[in-house]
């Protein structure tokens, strides 16, 4: 958009449009932070799924996250459980409210009546070009893809934060947690035309995790959202140490918002088909990466025929620029 001042033709940057698929815990509270307090983007609405928590109790906590960055962002309730199994939370990770359990009061506003799968894709239609951000199981996509193919055609980008891709699982050997919570419903996301952009669990890790100086980089900030940042992640920092051995806090779903904010921060990455496990009790939600181009050969075609007619190659991320990401992370806080 151009304006004229003093003769001078400006430029005015137009606000990207975002819409955030959230099973709202502690580190997908931190991601809301980050995309409600940027001046880059426009959050058009937030929906909620069953994943870390119940979907009521997701809801609840995108409520009074919103409300802590002071916006009244539409939020709308979606699916219950996966599209073909019992829902199993994380709450062994996050706690039992998904937030470390320290009795944060209730939001004053409610959710909106209309559910979340038909608020996707009234938004989306209504909005050719938004970024969706995926942060939790991908349930209320796949049934929005279901009543609406066509709606994954007007998506820009989707920043999925999940899978595994060609490395260890956090809630199996093989698989990362939002996909292994559904994994019918991310296999339907990636054999759609979906432009996915997949963003691992491994991409939190190591240095990428908050480190303890880090930790106290953030309380020194002395903001609510910082001190809220850190004090919601205290039983998933727990929970970390327990399952890795690493200290720190691992922030998935803020390195995928921050990778949905900045593209740059993405420092390698390659376009695959992928595929997603769904019989194996073995390997279930495993993200499977055509890393080497091999799916076309003969012996695979048969499996890996649906993928090639109905899906499209996935942008995986392999790794980041770990200064800018948790630049990105201490500006959002301040």
């Amino acid at each position: 958009m151009r304006g004229i001042r003093g003769g001078f033709a400006i430029l005015r940057r137009v606000k990207r449009n975002f819409l955030i698929d959230t099973d709202t815990a502690s580190d997908d509270a931190v991601a809301l932070i980050m995309a409600l307090r940027s001046p880059e983007v426009r959050v058009l609405a937030i929906t909620t799924v069953a994943g870390n928590v119940g979907v009521e109790q997701a809801t609840r906590n995108a409520l009074y996250t919103s409300e802590l960055c002071n916006s009244n962002v539409p939020i709308f309730m979606g699916a219950e459980k996966p599209l073909r199994r019992a829902h199993q939370s994380a709450d062994w990770f996050h706690g039992r409210d998904g937030l470390g359990d320290h009795g944060y009061p209730a939001p004053r506003r409610a959710a909106e009546k209309t559910n979340a799968v038909a608020a996707m894709i009234e938004t989306i239609g209504a909005n050719p070009g938004i970024v969706l951000v995926t942060l939790g199981p991908l349930t209320n996509v796949a049934l929005a893809l279901q009543q609406e193919p066509e709606m994954a055609t007007k998506v820009s980008r989707c920043v999925v934060m999940g899978g595994a891709p060609c490395c260890e699982g956090n809630v199996t050997p093989a698989a990362e947690y939002n996909i292994w919570c559904d994994p019918e419903a991310a296999r339907g996301v990636f054999r759609s035309k979906m432009p996915v952009e997949m963003v691992g669990w491994h991409l939190c890790r190591g240095e990428a995790a908050l480190s303890l100086d880090d930790i106290q980089r953030v309380l020194k900030l002395g903001t609510p959202v910082a001190r809220f940042a850190i004090e919601c992640n205290s039983r998933a920092q727990e929970a970390y140490l327990e399952q890795t051995g690493e200290h720190g806090i691992s922030l998935p779903d803020p390195v995928a918002m921050s990778i949905a904010l900045d593209p740059t921060i993405v420092t390698a990455q390659s376009e695959h088909y992928v595929d997603v496990e769904t019989t194996s009790e073995l390997t279930r939600g495993m993200t499977v990466v055509d890393r080497l181009k091999v799916s076309r050969n003969e012996r695979n075609r048969d499996v890996w025929e649906t993928v090639h007619r109905e899906g499209r190659r996935a942008l995986v991320d392999w790794t980041i620029d770990v200064s800018r990401w948790k630049k990105a992370l201490y500006a959002s806080l301040r």
